[in-house]
């Protein structure tokens, strides 16, 4: 796959993913009891956590394409 198909698959994968993790957490968010040390420490975590998630996938994206390993001569 050329690098300019993963970037805009990547590309095409995380936009919509990066703004229904936001929602989802957003969400999840009201769920949490209404102490403000607790709703911080969880929107410290959400904010933080999608990141892990997005590295694999802009690792994928920067990749260089494997060689085929085909006959030599």
């Amino acid at each position: 796959m050329s690098p300019r198909l993963k970037k805009l698959i990547g590309f095409l994968l995380f936009l919509p993913a990066l703004i229904l993790y936001f929602f989802a957490a957003a969400a999840l968010g009201e769920l949490v009891p209404n102490v403000q040390i607790l709703k911080a420490a969880y929107f410290l975590l959400a904010g933080i956590a999608w990141a892990f998630p997005a590295r694999y996938l802009m690792q994928w994206m920067e990749r260089e394409p494997s060689k085929s390993k085909g006959l030599k001569g």
